[in-house]
């Protein structure tokens, strides 16, 4: 029995420390209202944006539109004078009418009539130059963010992921879609009210109007902390919100993978964990609200009933009259009321710039070099190629590519071919400059690389990677796309026709007019229709990265002619082709094998099998498997 009881008595009192111990964890400033998580670190990694910081780049993306904003201030100052001054001609028409003087209540009355009209019709013109100005705002933001990302190295895609960064262009951008037409405008307003009253307050007696102004320090001080504390909820919040988003994308967009594999489980596992992280916030978010929100309703009674304290006694003692009792009162009650307004619409503020802190961030990226400068436009591109002692590797990754020496002539068709891994389209990637080389240097026609202007370059370039990417436009602007000199519908048919695609485009229902689906065509057709695509070009490089993996036996065919097809009739164009499907090579120039980051063997077909080395091997390998 008495064992029972000592256990029953240390279950009491375990739980009574569990209880305690979490009561002191929630009181201010301990850890139950740290808001540090696995990710914070993560997030915070970039230099907090300040308010002024951020109202300054606002003001900068309104652009030429600033007069709107002009317009929207000076009838809020008007608008707010004459408010601000209603209350004390309120209190003398009262007064004026008890005493009798009909001569001082008819003119109180006309100008508390005229100040109605002033009020309203300027409140309304406040209200309307505000909102355009915030959606002139907004739209400057997501232009600006938009043009930061896309003039942004590819490497940059690499680390951060697309979904995270449509939220940021969608959801952190309208976060601000209310920061001028409400919070600014409100905060201005009452700020302009607030003013008038205390300068009223403190003409009318300034011992009674020093109570009021301890009170707004009160407010300010304890605003202080819990403002900064929701800034950073709300950073903290937006960017979770980030990470669910992509997780959902990346999960419905490959809905056929998840389904095949049967992990829808795990998927809605990932997403539910993003979704414990914004709750876990959000709830220390919202008590800290309910904190501040109980400061305030006791700090605000407090001073209604602190004014009516010190007023009365100040008019028993004779130092002040009835009339100026009733002005303290109305304008300590405008007081107050501004000041609720303006610590209502800062937090406002406050949460939406802490919410859209990142896209600031993002904003004030530096562009990519290939846009910042111009660089050498040759007269004639030939399309000489050299990779000389070329080396490279990705951040996270080992070595990719190792002291390559590589020359392919001007209107030379190579293929280069490997296992898996083998450096292959790293080689391409840095042809096309989308990554810069950790060793060695890439010539065309003789010039450095980092020297030619990277966008010409690329406008000689037809290229066809191994996914065939279309966009979600007719098929005619997917072929025409990137092309610059100005092209017929005649050209766009022949590019198809050489890329073995006008038959079936003609086929469909609105032929070349037709808009492009995920479900309405093959993979095969998209990797012809890129092809067409890059012979539209006309170009004097063309790479084909693994770019016939998808097509037909007769697709196939046609795409070989192609690789010895003549630029303009009179010279051969440089081709690059990377294969996976060794039959399409066998008649090229010449044949690069690449393994482990290195040019293990060159030469042509006949000459490699012969060597019995790695190509030899990979030939058997595909003819074994297609027997």
């Amino acid at each position: 029995m008495n064992s029972k009881n000592e256990e029953n008595n240390f279950d009491f009192w375990k739980n009574f420390e569990d209880w305690t111990g979490l009561l002191r964890s929630g009181l201010p400033g301990c850890s139950w209202w740290k808001l540090c998580d696995e990710e914070d670190g993560e997030i915070s990694m970039a230099k907090p944006v300040t308010v002024l910081a951020a109202l300054r780049r606002m003001w900068t993306l309104i652009g030429d539109d600033k007069w709107i904003v002009y317009i929207a201030v000076a009838s809020l100052v008007i608008a707010a004078v004459s408010e601000i001054s209603m209350p004390s001609i309120l209190a003398a028409s009262i007064f004026s009418a008890q005493r009798g003087e009909a001569g001082a209540f008819s003119k109180n009355l006309r100008l508390l009539i005229v100040l109605c009209f002033t009020s309203g019709i300027c409140s309304g013109l406040r209200s309307g130059c505000f909102e355009v100005a915030n959606t002139i705002l907004v739209k400057g933001l997501r232009k600006y963010l938009f043009s930061a990302l896309i003039l942004q190295d590819i490497s940059f895609f690499d680390i951060e992921a697309g979904g995270a960064l449509t939220n940021r262009l969608g959801a952190d951008c309208q976060q601000l879609s209310h920061v001028i037409g409400n919070d600014i405008n409100l905060i201005l307003r009452n700020g302009l009210q607030g003013t008038g009253a205390l300068i009223a307050l403190l003409t009318l007696s300034w011992p009674l109007a020093l109570s009021a102004l301890a009170a707004c320090s009160l407010f300010s001080t304890i605003f202080l902390v819990y403002g900064q504390y929701q800034k950073k909820a709300a950073k903290l919040i937006q960017g979770f919100n980030a990470r669910a988003n992509e997780v959902a994308q990346e999960t419905l967009s490959m809905m056929g993978i998840v389904r095949a594999y049967g992990t829808e489980r795990k998927e809605f596992g990932g997403y539910k964990q993003w979704l414990n992280k914004i709750a876990f916030i959000s709830i220390r978010e919202n008590v800290a609200y309910g904190l501040w929100n109980t400061s305030f309703s006791i700090l605000y009674r407090s001073m209604q009933v602190t004014a009516v304290l010190f007023g009365g006694m100040s008019m028993m003692a004779g130092h002040i009259s009835t009339e100026q009792l009733t002005k303290y009162i109305l304008y300590c009650e405008w007081l107050i009321y501004a000041i609720w307004r303006i610590v209502d619409n800062l937090s406002s503020l406050l949460r939406s710039i802490g919410a859209t802190e990142k896209v600031f961030q993002l904003m004030d990226l530096f562009p990519s070099n290939h846009f910042s400068s111009e660089g050498t436009k040759l007269q004639k591109l030939l399309g000489h190629i050299q990779f000389v002692n070329v080396s490279f590797q990705y951040p996270s990754r080992g070595p990719i590519l190792d002291h390559i020496y590589l020359s392919v002539r001007a209107g030379e068709v190579v293929a280069i071919v490997g296992l898996s891994g083998s450096g292959k389209s790293t080689l391409i990637s840095l042809l096309l400059r989308l990554y810069e080389p950790t060793g060695g240097q890439i010539y065309i026609d003789g010039l450095p690389l980092r020297e030619v202007d990277i966008r010409w370059l690329r406008e000689q370039i037809g290229f066809v990677g191994q996914e065939p990417h279309l966009f979600h436009m007719d098929i005619k602007s997917n072929i025409a796309y990137g092309c610059k000199r100005v092209i017929t519908h005649e050209d766009i048919e022949h590019a198809a026709q050489q890329a073995c695609a006008h038959e079936f485009i003609s086929s469909l229902p609105d032929g070349y007019e037709t808009l492009v689906d995920d479900n309405l065509l093959s993979r095969g057709q998209k990797q012809r229709i890129a092809i067409a695509r890059a012979i539209l070009r006309d170009p004097a490089i063309l790479i084909l990265d693994e770019a016939t993996s998808a097509l037909d036996s007769e697709s196939e065919h046609y795409v070989k002619r192609l690789l010895h097809a003549s630029r303009n009739d009179k010279k051969a164009r440089t081709v690059i082709v990377i294969a996976h499907r060794l039959s399409t090579i066998k008649a090229v120039d010449r044949i690069v094998v690449m393994d482990g980051g290195q040019i293990v063997e060159m030469g042509h077909h006949s000459e490699l099998l012969q060597m019995g080395g790695l190509y030899a091997y990979l030939v058997d390998l595909q003819s074994k498997s297609l027997a």
